[in-house]
């Protein structure tokens, strides 16, 4: 038995909406600590589909099998949630160059203004190419989305992008 302190991991986002490729981070990740955290914010920068609230309540309703993944929803900076909660790292999953110059600069960041170490995770191949502003973009112009995000999300797509005969979000 060790007596050293649990390692939690932070995985924040806007989760607006979680994707199946947030769920392969989060399952993988969930692996690497004994806890995460799945922090979902909002971002100033965007407008959001769905209000914090929401997402959380669908998260929560995908990770309910995964007993040390918890939902919390927060405010300002993520380095302040990481301090306020313990964390050993924040969590982040790459799937491009992109990503990866952007996020280098916010882990140095995180690491010089907070003392926080990034873990990153390579997303699974077959959802390097979604995002959740290209599935937000799909829904509004009545694409079929389900292929992409957790079955759980396509009810509120459904009820904020329209769901009749011209716009259906799921294949019939």
């Amino acid at each position: 038995m060790t007596d050293r302190p649990p390692r939690l991991g932070l995985f924040p986002g806007t989760f607006d909406p979680i994707t199946n490729g947030h769920l392969d981070i989060i399952r993988r990740g969930r692996g690497l600590f004994d806890q995460l955290v799945v922090a979902v914010g909002d971002n100033p920068e965007k407008h959001s589909l769905l209000n914090a609230n929401e997402r959380a309540a669908i998260i929560r309703e995908v990770v309910a099998d995964m007993d040390n993944v918890r939902v919390e929803i927060f405010t300002g900076l993520t380095v302040d949630l990481a301090r306020r909660l313990g964390a050993t790292a924040i969590l982040r999953g790459l799937r491009n160059t992109t990503d990866l110059h952007f996020e280098f600069q916010v882990a140095l960041t995180n690491r010089v203004v907070a003392s926080i170490e990034t873990v990153f995770v390579i997303t699974a191949t077959e959802w390097a190419f979604t995002s959740s502003s290209l599935i937000r973009q799909i829904a509004r112009m009545g694409g079929d989305v389900s292929a992409m995000v957790p079955p759980q999300v396509v009810p509120y797509l459904q009820s904020r992008c329209g769901g009749g005969e011209d716009h259906a979000l799921v294949e019939t």
